[in-house]
């Protein structure tokens, strides 16, 4: 609890002894004054001053504010109301039960925020730089990119950066809800906000903290609430004008009886009371956005950023998924598979060609092609290209590479050692008449390599699946999601590989990103009205796919800055089976808050009749606020709940 907290249990303490006291006092029949005017009605003032200022004084502010219409001024007016027909010892409960069901909130609210504001503990209050020696302490805000930093066990890191000296276990569970420590060393890359866990690091600072993981995490978190569900939108409107509206109809209930029909007024003004408290709105006004406080610090818990209760509510709509294929359901990680030599007729003419007429085994052949096909792609930093270079595991001497020249979707034609090499995809064999070319049927990407007009024959490239792709596709099926689809820019047969694999409903290859924008549009277009579509990417170019699905889910640790930035909803660990628990999560969610809409105006209409007729009494009434509200209230706690 906080000392704010604690002070209104103490409050509460001390007028429920006073109000027990009261009650027995007047029960006993010893004090009849207990329930005349006036020492009664100062008698019941002092607990209800104790327990009540602060509504009171909020009410008076907002009516000098010109917000008049809350649940401030309903319970104000309502225990001014019941002093006034001398029922003090209602006035009394009204206003400390009321209060016991704003502590719950209070304490509600606090938990599920907790979830969320652990997020915030992420943020590192300072940066080692050494200096003659010795370690300084400075603002992270203070460290520029290229500076050294050092982080000791047990810190936080407080910058992005890649380590050049050192090698530990970082717990990156405060991100990504990951409780398995990951080995990092030289040359691997660690981000801001996760935690140090053994061994002293020494790490070169990538991006200023303005621009780190840890920034970008926090502003996420704190913006988060600000975006609303439909369902919370319609229920401020509700009390915008519910609230006058009640307020109206207990005056006229106050008065047009006793003048209509010359009753009691003493008896109307209490009904009149009653109608007040129990027309409160407090129990959909707080347990509606709670609910999805709870969602969201949910789906935190499991390392999933959602940046907004509109984008939790869209989530549980959501019945087709879109994925981009590499670095989403693949892992991105290019590698050679197979290097396939040409058939024996092209070989000859190729070895005369490579080794001046000496005959060569197919083992050196592949080493030649592999070779020519480093120098060839030696300027590129594609990750085909990267992957090329790694297989072939030796330095490329740009010196020996007269000439590169990229040939738009084709590949690049060089001079390497005074030969001309072709290095690309079917089709640049065929635009240069590239001799006795023969195509490869893979699934992988084939890149074909030529040599003075001759085909000396292919390397195969394949990206493999990530862990856990195949059953993330399998869950969301389980959660209801119709269709799972696949973009991708890759070739039709790599494509329809992974799909096949993954039991996808549906893919499209060979897409630029702009075609991606455009298949998107279209499967938009054939979603029935209250269906969303959601689509999961990491690159620079999935922004645009991203911002322009229902909802955008990015990859937060490998992803790209445009990526994260342009999503509604960020998996920190790139872990695509937390999709389908963040559906769980969000339909659980949302039958909260539609049971609490349901049961709140369902009680409170029973009880406004039964109040207007003269069959509700005050403490009816004080059920139907307070008793409702708690109820409320601890229903959306479940929302935090995660299996």
């Amino acid at each position: 609890m906080t000392d704010k907290q604690k002070k209104m249990l103490v409050r509460i303490c001390v007028t429920l002894v006073l109000f027990v006291g009261l009650m027995i006092a007047g029960r006993s029949g010893k004090f009849p004054w207990l329930t005349q005017f006036p020492a009664g009605f100062f008698v019941y003032l002092i607990p209800y001053l104790v327990i009540g200022y602060d509504i009171i004084g909020k009410a008076a502010r907002n009516i000098r504010n010109g917000q008049v219409f809350d649940e401030n001024f309903l319970m104000m007016i309502a225990t001014f109301g019941a002093f006034g027909v001398g029922e003090y010892s209602e006035a009394l409960a009204v206003m400390l039960f009321y209060q016991v069901g704003e502590l719950f909130q209070n304490v509600a609210v606090s938990r599920s925020r907790q979830s969320i504001s652990d997020m915030m503990d992420i943020c590192p209050e300072y940066a080692n730089i050494e200096e003659d020696g010795q370690l300084i302490q400075v603002d992270p805000d203070d460290v520029e990119p290229g500076m050294v930093i050092v982080i000791k066990a047990g810190e936080r890191i407080p910058l992005d950066g890649k380590i050049v000296e050192g090698e530990s276990m970082i717990d990156t569970a405060a991100l990504t809800g990951e409780s398995v420590p990951r080995r990092a060393g030289v040359g691997d890359e660690i981000i801001s906000g996760c935690v140090n866990g053994s061994g002293t690091l020494k790490v070169q600072v990538t991006k200023a903290f303005e621009d780190s993981t840890v920034a970008k995490i926090l502003e996420l978190v704190e913006n988060a609430g600000s975006k609303k569900a439909k369902v919370e939108n319609f229920i401020t409107r509700f009390a915008r004008y519910y609230t006058p509206v009640v307020t109206i109809g207990a005056a006229v209930l106050a008065v047009l009886p006793p003048l209509l029909t010359g009753g009691n007024w003493g008896e109307w003004i209490q009904r009149a009371c009653i109608f007040l408290v129990i027309s409160c709105p407090c129990a959909l006004v707080i347990s509606v956005p709670l609910g999805f406080f709870g969602g969201i610090g949910a789906a935190s818990k499991l390392g999933v950023l959602v940046k907004g209760s509109n984008y939790l509510e869209a989530v549980a709509e959501m019945t087709t998924i879109v994925f981009d294929k590499t670095g989403t359901l693949t892992k991105g990680e290019f590698k050679v598979q197979e290097v396939i030599p040409a058939g024996k007729s092209s070989e000859g003419a190729g070895n005369e060609t490579l080794q001046g007429g000496q005959a060569e085994t197919q083992a050196e052949l592949g080493k030649e092609i592999l070779r020519l096909a480093a120098y060839g792609e030696g300027y590129s930093n594609h990750p085909i290209s990267n992957s090329i270079k790694a297989a072939y595991g030796e330095p490329v001497d740009v010196a020996r590479i007269e000439k590169a020249e990229e040939v738009a979707g084709h590949g690049i034609q060089a001079v390497i050692e005074g030969r001309e090499v072709l290095v690309g995809n079917g089709k640049l064999m065929k635009k240069m008449e590239v001799a006795s070319f023969a195509e490869v049927k893979s699934s992988g990407t084939v890149v074909y390599v030529a040599c003075d007009g001759r085909f000396l024959g292919s390397i195969v490239i394949a990206d493999s699946i990530k862990d856990g792709a195949e059953e993330a596709i399998r869950e969301m099926k389980q959660v209801g999601v119709k269709r799972c689809v696949m973009l991708t820019g890759d070739r039709k047969e790599a494509a329809r590989a992974v799909a096949d694999e993954l039991g996808l409903d549906e893919v499209h290859a060979e897409l630029l990103p702009g075609d991606k924008v455009g298949r998107v549009e279209e499967l938009l277009a054939k979603q029935p009205a209250k269906e969303r579509l959601a689509f999961v990417g990491d690159g620079i170019n999935d922004a645009p796919v991203l911002t322009r699905a229902d909802i955008g889910i990015a990859m937060g640790s490998m992803g790209s800055d445009a990526a994260i930035e342009a999503a509604d909803v960020v998996l920190m660990d790139d872990d695509v089976r937390k999709i389908a628990a963040v559906v769980k999560i969000s339909r659980k969610t949302l039958r909260i808050v539609k049971q609490n809409i349901v049961f709140a105006l369902g009680v409170k209409a029973l009880v406004l009749v039964l109040g207007a007729f003269g069959a509700a009494n005050m403490w009816e009434a004080v059920f139907a606020d307070v008793g409702v509200s708690v109820i409320a209230i601890l229903n959306s706690m479940r929302a935090l709940k995660v299996k």
